[in-house]
């Protein structure tokens, strides 16, 4: 499957703001929870907790961005809701028709 040079750029020129938009909504979350009626114990353990699990999401971290892993990598942001398919409007149909395939 080849990849349009338009889209690779334009994976690349969105993903930094794709992921600096869904951390701020997870520090939203962990607003939340430090905000909460919990003791101060619970409130350490939810966030580190969450904090373990949301750093290996794809709305947070993506270390290996090639064109090999362009169709999984937005996949999975899809699947993690960091983006939607409104999103990927301005990609090529080309890409929107594979993401979906992939997407079942």
């Amino acid at each position: 499957m080849s990849i349009s040079e338009n889209d690779w750029k334009l994976f690349k020129n969105s993903l930094p703001y794709w992921q600096e938009r869904y951390m701020g909504k997870l520090v939203e979350e962990y607003k939340e929870i430090l905000n909460s009626d919990k003791l101060p114990s619970d409130k350490y353990w939810a966030l580190e907790g969450r904090l373990k699990a949301d750093k290996r999401n794809p709305g947070v971290v993506i270390t290996d961005i090639s064109r090999s892993n362009f169709y999984d990598h937005l996949v999975s942001l899809l699947r993690y809701k960091v983006i939607t398919m409104d999103e990927l409007k301005d990609f090529s149909d080309d890409t929107n028709d594979i993401t979906k395939r992939m997407l079942g």
